[in-house]
């Protein structure tokens, strides 16, 4: 999650490190702070692997700054990223909305399509938080009103996410190729 935060970010415009570690908590903080011991050494293996290149520039008091820009091999990697999921980027929920940040950058609308459609047939696939036996329990079935809650936001979440699937593969498959 976070090499394809970093790519995505770096995709757009150059940013020195304190910028895309801006960029990083505003994505994903809530849910998964981003620390310089975690973000640095990621970057130091982007770097390493050709994926981006750190240029120094002048600071504005006296320290020199770091720019990292995206190489031709980091655009390829994010595209072939966006392109081709992991499962776990399609069915974990943080992990999807990492992914749905930057899938913009796949210009081709039946790529898009094709992603969005991997999460479609995910979420169509039975799932339930509780079970009694092999039968998941329902939420108005619960008498606790924290796992009725529970499984009542989830599910209007997931009407919420079928909904915006549906039209958004429509106006993809419809779009001009």
């Amino acid at each position: 999650m976070l090499k394809l935060a970093i790519l995505g970010f770096l995709y757009d415009r150059p940013l020195h490190g304190y910028e895309l570690r801006r960029h990083l908590a505003a994505l994903t903080g809530h849910v998964r702070p981003i620390s310089d011991g975690t973000l640095y050494p990621a970057i130091k293996r982007l770097e390493a692997n050709g994926l981006l290149v750190r240029e120094t520039e002048p600071g504005s008091a006296a320290a020199p700054r770091h720019t990292l820009h995206l190489t031709e091999a980091g655009r390829t990697a994010l595209l072939d990223r966006l392109r081709e999921p992991e499962p776990l980027d399609v069915s974990d929920e943080n992990r999807w909305f990492t992914l749905l940040a930057f899938l913009r950058h796949l210009t081709d609308p039946a790529a898009q399509a094709a992603v969005l459609r991997r999460r479609l047939a995910f979420l169509a696939e039975p799932a339930g938080f509780f079970y009694e036996g092999d039968r998941p329990i329902r939420a108005e079935e619960f008498t606790d009103p924290f796992r009725r809650g529970l499984l009542l936001v989830a599910r209007a979440t997931t009407e919420a996410e079928l909904g915006w699937l549906a039209a958004t593969l429509s106006d993809l498959e419809g779009a001009p190729r």
